[in-house]
């Protein structure tokens, strides 16, 4: 086990920016999720970990140990990546332990560590098959194994999930909580899964365009986003997005106003700001009272309806005759979840009302969060 320090590591490819001044550190230990969209550069910043990339600026740091320059054998890390690339000619056994024949372990050890890492994973059993007669999670399974066996330092998992069906996913979700429990290790996983950030993860760091918008456990980053990068990428669905101008009486906009002392929020009267509010701090009405301090009623028209199982989305318009988008919410729109036998049918007029205690205000021009929940 170790911990990974990054300190002012910036990665350039011309006169593209992948990774952009990223300082970080990752505790011995902690299972830490770098998430973002594509592009992003959360890959980037795993491979210049591995050693694959060599940043152009900055140091990586794992213990105490600088190994910027140092190649990938040199680091104590194994990698997991999302293409499985097993030897297909090979059965379980000789694929696990391919990297530690290489090394010219003895056979005892060698033996020994196959066995602890399938038991790890839970492959007994399955020592002689070959791997077209697999699934691909038990493939996926083997692969981890051989990263286990090494003892490695660290592990770095790319996007380990991201060509199993969804059922295989949350199935392998569990496992690889049980495996950092088991080996109590550190994991610095690469997704672009939300689920799998929030659901695994000590940490998550959320990137975007290289820069790191914030590093924190995952509810935090959820009730209590830095920024409106943060507050809209992490959720699903989104956090709604209203913009809007500080007056002396609150927040107000084209559709909707909500009355509250600037003075208390830290805004002044003539700020421009972006109010937040999630889908599921948004009440019908009739349920209010499941809000912890509701805010006025909304009149609002019910624009299509989404069920889901357990939920159903309600798109929501703040009069008839809105234009919607494909791409995004526009103005005088929200979108709200309600119970799946709640009482809503499409081109109903309803009253509603928010959560004052989960609106969220940012800052237009910085983008940045001014404070979570209105006093």
């Amino acid at each position: 086990m170790a911990q990974v320090k990054l300190e002012n590591v910036t990665k350039q490819y011309e006169d593209v920016t992948a990774v952009d001044d990223m300082n970080l550190e990752i505790k011995d230990g902690e299972f830490v999720t770098f998430v973002g969209p594509s592009g992003c550069g959360k890959s980037t910043t795993m491979e210049t970990i591995a050693g694959l990339t060599i940043p152009t600026d900055g140091g990586v740091y794992i213990g105490n140990e600088n190994v910027t320059r140092k190649p990938p054998k040199d680091r104590g890390i194994s990698m997991v990546f999302q293409n499985i690339a097993l030897f297909p000619h090979m059965d379980v056994y000789d694929n696990i332990s391919f990297g530690l024949r290489l090394r010219k372990y003895d056979q005892e050890e060698i033996d020994q560590r196959v066995e602890n890492a399938a038991d790890v994973v839970q492959l007994e059993g399955m020592m002689d098959r070959m791997p077209e007669e697999m699934s691909g999670g038990q493939r996926q399974r083997v692969a981890i194994a051989r990263a286990i066996v090494r003892n490695p330092r660290v592990f770095l998992m790319d996007e380990p999930l991201a060509n199993l069906d969804a059922e295989l996913r949350v199935h392998m979700r569990t496992q690889l909580q049980r495996l950092h429990r088991e080996l109590d290790t550190t994991i610095i996983y690469v997704t672009h899964d939300q689920a799998q950030a929030m659901t695994m993860s000590d940490r998550i760091a959320v990137i975007n365009s290289g820069e790191l918008m914030q590093v924190d456990p995952p509810l935090t980053c959820y009730n209590e986003p830095n920024n409106l990068f943060v507050a809209g990428f992490i959720g699903s669905p989104s956090m709604n997005f209203v913009e809007g101008q500080i007056t002396n009486s609150g927040f107000e906009s084209e559709y909707m106003d909500l009355p509250f002392d600037p003075e208390t929020q830290g805004v002044e009267p003539g700020q421009d700001v972006t109010l937040g509010i999630r889908p599921e701090d948004v009440y019908l009405e009739p349920t209010r009272n499941q809000a912890g301090t509701p805010s006025k009623t909304y009149d609002m028209v019910v624009d299509v309806l989404e069920p889901m199982g357990d939920e159903v989305f309600v798109f929501l318009l703040a009069e008839r005759g809105i234009e919607t988008s494909a791409d995004e919410m526009g103005a005088g729109q929200l979108l709200m979840s309600v119970e799946p036998d709640a009482d809503v049918q499409a081109n109903q007029d309803k009253q509603i009302v928010i959560d004052r205690d989960r609106v969220h205000l940012f800052d237009s021009e910085t983008e940045q969060a001014i404070t979570h929940g209105l006093k």
